[in-house]
């Protein structure tokens, strides 16, 4: 009998690639008052400096978003390190940031940390920046400065939440507490502000009090650190050779 009329309806022809299953994303419903739930989200509200309305260290920020997701999902298992390449694994991710690097990596090529932290990193910001309006915990308000170019207005719906997760940034970095007890996830906000050179939550002044903390940090949250290190310094080697 013909191939083409023994097929059952709704199955595909012979040679026809099936389509790749969607992978589900975590949905949590935000209570009023409860931090989001993915890094990149947590660490864009960090950034914020409710005394200028602004993103601190914009430059970086989009580096620091893409590391963010990568640090969630990592410590979520959803990522491992295979000879200093990244490697994808199927399930559930807490944000749309996440998801859309675990899809990156999945489908992509099989690359070191510091090209997944680089790749399209200024798309990282307004891609934050909407799950954070859609969750009702910032407003944004476009303008046009000097009555000329484009620019946004951000204000924090929930002040509260930032001042909860910057409490929780601080107390990561108390000498008083084993680096051995501190939350992972916490301690991947503060090590990649740090690395990230977010003055919102840590001035220089105290990266440099904190240095060996840091360190300690940075070892316990695993490769997502250091490549941020690296994209950074090479942002800033670019910028300095008028690259």
């Amino acid at each position: 009998m013909n191939a083409r009329l023994d097929r059952r309806p709704g199955t595909p022809a012979a040679g026809t690639p099936r389509p790749r299953p969607e992978r589900p994303r975590a949905v949590v419903a935000l209570s009023k008052g409860a931090p989001p739930e993915g890094l990149p989200e947590r660490l864009y509200l960090l950034a914020f400096d409710p005394t200028t309305g602004k993103l601190g260290s914009r430059s970086r920020l989009g580096l620091t978003l893409r590391a963010a997701a990568l640090a969630d999902l990592h410590l979520a298992g959803r990522l491992t390190d295979d000879d200093g390449r990244v490697v994808a694994t199927v399930g559930p991710t807490r944000s749309p940031l996440a998801e859309h690097v675990l899809t990156e990596i999945d489908t992509g090529p099989r690359k070191r940390w510091k090209y997944w932290i680089e790749r399209r990193a200024r798309h990282a910001l307004p891609m934050v920046r909407d799950e954070l309006e859609r969750n009702h915990l910032i407003k944004v308000e476009p303008y046009r400065r000097f009555l000329v170019f484009p620019a946004e207005r951000i204000t924090l719906r929930q002040p509260l939440v930032r001042r909860q997760l910057l409490q929780a940034a601080t107390d990561t970095l108390r000498p008083a507490r084993l680096v051995t007890r501190v939350d992972l996830r916490d301690a991947a906000l503060v090590v990649l502000a740090a690395t990230g050179e977010l003055k919102p939550v840590l001035s220089k002044d105290q990266r440099k009090q904190h240095k060996d903390r840091l360190a300690q940090l940075t070892i316990r949250v695993g490769p997502v650190g250091p490549a941020l290190r690296k994209a950074v310094q090479a942002q800033n080697a670019a910028a300095s050779s008028g690259g």
